[in-house]
């Protein structure tokens, strides 16, 4: 119906799919992309709670795109799938990855589970010992800016978190180009309230997060030794950063404002440039003019990184402003542009939409 390719029809052309927990937002978004993929074919989509239901009644936008109803997750109905999405709670996917990869199965999952390499940070973060360390250092990190070469050849992909996303980009090209203190990094970052997820929550009713503003997680978030890992990968060393997090009364967003310290402020070093470069024929970085202050509605429901760098008055602080639509470029558009980067398509596939606006 509208021209939409239809999940319900196979092809065994397209990439057979499967998505582990479709009922949260992650997972309503990577239906709304997968939507548009015209080498994608849904085949399974799982739910224990909604099982029977059509994810059409559940999300009302995809009537007339797909009837797929929701059903319990089966192993041996996922291991014939061609890829598995895992939109699922932290501590789920590494349950079930390994029996899916020995099956010859590929793997994106959009939670945690395999975005730390260390089991022993991964269980004092996340309060619970890892099911399988032992495929931890064989997971690509799922940022395509900084990995693309080694998701090619991935089975298996750990997605970035949203803060991670918008915080290592902003960082990237500084960092990459020895030019800032990576011991003194601050990142002062603002969410919407669906980073929060779908489950019930009294505190991310908009009833309670309406007509204020407030820093959580102050002491330690855990998104922290994520960004920390990515950061420290590229500066080849230990970094040193200040991460607060805030949430922010709006739904979809986030605002990343970063501060590093220049080692050398005399450099001449031309800021606006290095960014552009470093950049350059990236399909979801939008490098800004000089003097340019991103918004976060001018990402809303694309795979976008908006990014804005200056030097307040000339001195040793740089300030980077990055903004990034949480649910798209923050988890399911950059899912499925790694799905795209496995399988060997166009990165832009199915990612070409235009933001929102108003």
């Amino acid at each position: 119906m509208g021209g939409q390719p239809s999940f319900d029809v196979g092809d065994c052309n397209m990439i057979e799919i499967g998505i582990v927990g479709g009922t949260g937002y992650t997972g309503a978004e990577l239906l709304r992309l997968l939507a548009r993929h015209p080498e994608a074919d849904l085949r399974f989509i799982t739910s224990r709670s909604e099982a029977g239901v059509r994810a059409c009644d559940l999300f009302p936008n995809l009537r007339g795109i797909t009837d797929l109803a929701f059903s319990v997750p089966d192993p041996k109905v996922l291991a014939d799938c061609d890829l598995v999405f895992f939109a699922t709670p932290n501590g789920t996917a590494m349950q079930m990855v390994p029996d899916l990869l020995a099956a010859g199965v590929k793997v994106i999952d959009l939670a945690a589970d395999f975005r730390l390499a260390d089991a022993a940070a991964w269980e004092r973060w996340y309060g619970m010992p890892h099911a399988c360390p032992d495929l931890l250092a064989s997971a690509v990190y799922g940022l395509p800016e900084l990995h693309r070469e080694r998701i090619k050849r991935a089975r298996l992909v750990a997605n970035p978190g949203c803060y991670p996303t918008a915080v290592s980009l902003g960082l990237l090209p500084l960092i990459e180009a020895g030019l800032v203190a990576s011991e003194r990094l601050i990142a002062d970052a603002k969410s919407g309230v669906s980073g929060a997820g779908r489950k019930a929550s009294v505190n991310a009713l908009m009833g309670e997060v309406g007509e204020s503003f407030k820093a959580y997680a102050i002491p330690g978030h855990r998104h922290l030794p994520e960004i920390e890992q990515v950061l420290g990968s590229i500066a080849q060393r230990p970094v040193g950063l200040t991460f607060v997090p805030h949430l922010l009364p709006m739904i979809r967003g986030i605002e990343a404002t970063l501060y590093a310290t220049l080692l050398d402020a005399g450099t001449g070093e031309d800021l606006q440039q290095l960014f552009e470069g470093r950049y350059s024929g990236e399909d979801f970085v939008d490098i800004l003019p000089p003097g340019s202050h991103p918004e976060t509605r001018s990402v809303r429901g694309v795979n976008t990184c908006r990014i804005a760098v200056h030097q307040p008055g000339g001195k040793d602080v740089v300030v980077v402003s990055s903004v990034i639509d949480n649910l798209v470029k923050g988890a399911a558009g950059q899912a499925v542009q790694n799905m795209n980067i496995m399988f060997g398509l166009a990165e832009s596939l199915a990612l070409d939409a235009v933001a929102l606006l108003p």
